[in-house]
């Protein structure tokens, strides 16, 4: 869940030696998060107003700590006094409706080490030396937001989506069914063994050695709040067996998402293992998996798909992206942390790669599918504009006419238009049906572009960040990306100034353009009064139709006027 921290001000500080004021800051920490707030010069009663997340889960060992320093050089910072709550306590309530929550002043002492302090927040009692080492007053806004759902995966493939108070969380619409039963072709002597992650859960099968084909046949359940959800399996290599300093090597992941389930039926397939190395991709395997969604409450399930994907909270009280992404990060450690002291125990790299841990780093191959991702949602209205050109081409004669025909009979019965459009995707929906997907897709090598990665472009992906390479190599990527950056540049400004020029139709920056627009737009509407809709449609329809002979090969008088709009890349540096 979410700890909401505001530090508000403080009042009654006391500057180092006497002085007037003092340089004073504000650092809060808790469970291994460490935030600060902005240095406030010369006030000895400042004014800070800042607000900070943090990411708690039960059952809430580490106490809050507020220290308030205040900078007396440059790199030298001392404490002026410190406060510990337990956040158990009630100086810390629930949230979990959003409420507004009252703010409270707290006492700070003075030269307390957060051992004692967090022992005197604890136990109640004061350390006899420490008993009147009141320092100043802080002024602190506290709750623990339970209306949120902190993620620790990405919200493209989160497998869970609820809120963190119990009594916010909606009803379960069924069970998912996994069984790991077996894998092959691992290659080599392997200590294999799984990992499976579907909600808060997390599960691990036994690890069989010195075998390419293991043979689990374990099985696990979950229930289910949400279709929009992925449960994530990943097979590992355990290489802490043989040594203890090592790494356990990743030999591949498989990610099924409920919603292409279908319900009540059994899905038996091997799904191929692929890793992506700094030397290529490879394939490592195959691994047999038994999924089966039960659905239990078809009404709520249906109902979903019309509900926000994320807790309300969210929409109405929303987090930044920054946030977010800090609260994910400190989340996925958190994560790691817990699994690390579980029997037996998860290591880091495992929930790293469960969790995609690197997935906000960049990368030239995943910007590269991403590209060909964006033009190929395209293609389709590409392909729409090249067949009507064709139509008004007339390069197949036959089916001109008939489109000729259908246009006639929608102007003159206007009121079949809508139910022909939606007849239409029914009929296209009804014969894609044959061609329906009869597996849960998987890992796509081509839409990764991972087969065609080049091998630098690779090495660049899995270098560390800050780099480790060195500066000429470091010098021909970053020139690299540049290109790279340049081509997006020119795309998105073009995209931009076709809507600049859409603007500048009334915001008379060309005067002469602008008058000849409101002009035609004042002509237009007086034509449209007077004359029936059919015929303003059947002549604009036929127009747009006629023969190629009636066609000239420079551009029409209307692209020619939208060209000539100015836009703002003039007013560029």
């Amino acid at each position: 869940m979410k700890l909401a921290v505001e530090v508000a001000d403080a009042a009654e500080l006391s500057a180092k030696d006497g002085a007037a004021g003092c340089n004073a800051f504000v650092e809060v920490e808790f469970d291994g998060q460490r935030q600060r707030t902005a240095t406030r010069p010369g006030d000895l009663s400042p004014q800070w107003n800042e607000e900070f997340m943090f990411v708690a889960s039960e059952p809430f060992e580490d106490p809050l700590v507020v220290t308030v320093e205040e900078k007396v050089a440059a790199g030298r910072d001392e404490p002026i006094g410190r406060i510990i709550i337990p956040v158990a306590s009630p100086y810390v309530p629930r949230n979990d409706l959003a409420k507004s929550i009252p703010s409270k002043w707290f006492n700070l002492s003075r030269g307390m080490t957060v051992d004692e302090a967090a022992a005197e927040a604890t136990t109640g009692t004061k350390h006899r030396e420490h008993s009147k080492t009141f320092a100043s007053k802080i002024h602190l806004r506290m709750s623990l937001e339970t209306a949120y759902h902190v993620l620790d995966e990405s919200t493209h493939y989160s497998s869970d989506l609820q809120p963190a108070a119990k009594k916010l969380r909606k009803s379960a619409i069924g069970v998912l069914e996994v069984g790991i039963l077996s894998a092959r072709g691992l290659g080599g002597n392997k200590s294999a063994y799984c990992v499976a992650k579907y909600g808060s859960k997390w599960v691990r099968t036994r690890t069989l050695l010195g075998t390419a084909a293991p043979a689990w046949n374990e099985q696990y359940t979950w229930e289910v709040f949400d279709l929009s959800t992925v449960i994530t399996v990943a097979v590992f290599d355990n290489n802490h067996l043989h040594h203890s300093d090592g790494k356990d090597q990743r030999i591949g992941k498989v990610r099924v998402r409920l919603a292409t389930l279908e319900s009540d039926r059994v899905y038996t397939h091997y799904y191929p293992l692929m890793a992506l190395t700094p030397g290529g991709l490879k394939k490592t395997g195959e691994l047999h998996l038994a999924v089966r969604f039960t659905c239990t409450a078809w009404a709520n399930m249906l109902a979903q798909y019309g509900r926000p994907l994320l807790p309300k909270m969210h929409y109405s009280n929303p987090i930044s992206v920054l946030q977010l992404d800090y609260l994910r990060f400190q989340a996925m450690q958190m994560v790691a942390t817990r699994l690390g002291r579980s029997e037996p125990p998860l290591h880091r790299e495992v929930v790293e790669y469960m969790l995609d841990v690197d997935s906000h780093m960049f990368s030239l191959r995943r910007s590269k599918a991403n590209f060909y991702r964006i033009t190929s949602l395209f293609s389709g209205v590409v392909a729409v504009g090249k067949w009507f050109d064709g139509i008004c081409k007339w390069k197949n004669p036959l089916t001109t006419i008939l489109v000729h025909v259908l246009f006639l009979i929608l102007v003159c019965y206007p009121e079949l238009i809508l139910p022909t459009v939606f007849l239409y995707l029914f009929m296209i929906g009804v014969w894609n049906y044959r061609r329906r997907p009869r597996k849960p897709p998987h890992m796509d090598t081509v839409l990764s572009h991972a087969e065609q990665a080049h091998p630098d472009e690779l090495d660049e992906e899995f270098d560390t960040f800050p780099t480790s390479k060195p500066s000429d190599v470091v010098r021909m990527r970053y020139d690299r990306l540049r290109s790279v950056a340049g081509r997006v540049q020119t795309v998105v400004g073009d995209l931009a100034m076709q809507g600049e020029r859409a603007q500048s139709l009334l915001s008379w920056r060309d005067p002469r353009a602008t008058a000849i627009f409101i002009t035609l737009s004042l002509i237009v509407a007086v034509v449209l009064y007077i004359t029936p809709f059919q015929v303003v449609a059947v002549v604009l329809g036929l127009y747009m139709l006629r023969h190629p002979r009636f066609r000239s090969k420079q551009p029409s008088v209307p692209f020619n006027f939208y060209k000539r709009l100015p836009a703002k890349g003039d007013m560029l540096l």
